[in-house]
């Protein structure tokens, strides 16, 4: 019996043990150069990682911040590290400071700037111009 409680508590707290807390300053570990996108025909600041940031690529992380709700009818959410009214798509901060989100199912009523922390898996974005540099896969409210 006592083995059987080891074993559950083992295979129960393994994935509670896996999620990496990171903050926005983590996320700050970039660099951009500026390219040519031959498809757009303009140029665009391009993601050079750093290793930090590249260590955590596939790992489950979890984010608090500003929920801007992009289109909720086609599921596009981002999280953000400022409100709407500071955001980067207002001006405000660097393409670093957003991170788009891949809502897992029944995770999609949310408020405009509402703070919340987001779990999810990361992946970095090196040259997605219709993407954002930082995706969250499978993301869901952490709490």
């Amino acid at each position: 019996m006592i083995r059987l409680a080891i074993l559950f508590l083992l295979v129960t707290a393994t994935p509670v043990m896996s999620q990496v807390e990171i903050t926005w300053n983590t996320l700050d570990d970039v660099q951009f150069s500026g390219q040519y996108n031959e498809e757009a025909q303009a140029n665009f600041y391009y993601p050079n990682f750093g290793s930090a940031v590249k260590a955590l690529e596939g790992k489950q992380v979890y984010l608090e911040g500003y929920m801007l709700v992009i289109d909720p009818i086609d599921g596009i959410y981002v999280l953000s590290r400022y409100p709407y009214a500071s955001c980067f798509f207002c001006g405000s901060g660097g393409p670093e400071s957003v991170v788009e989100l891949e809502l897992l199912p029944g995770n999609l009523n949310f408020k405009m700037d509402q703070r919340i922390t987001i779990l999810g898996t990361l992946e970095l974005n090196y040259d997605d111009i219709y993407q954002c540099n930082y995706i969250l896969k499978d993301a869901r409210v952490y709490r």
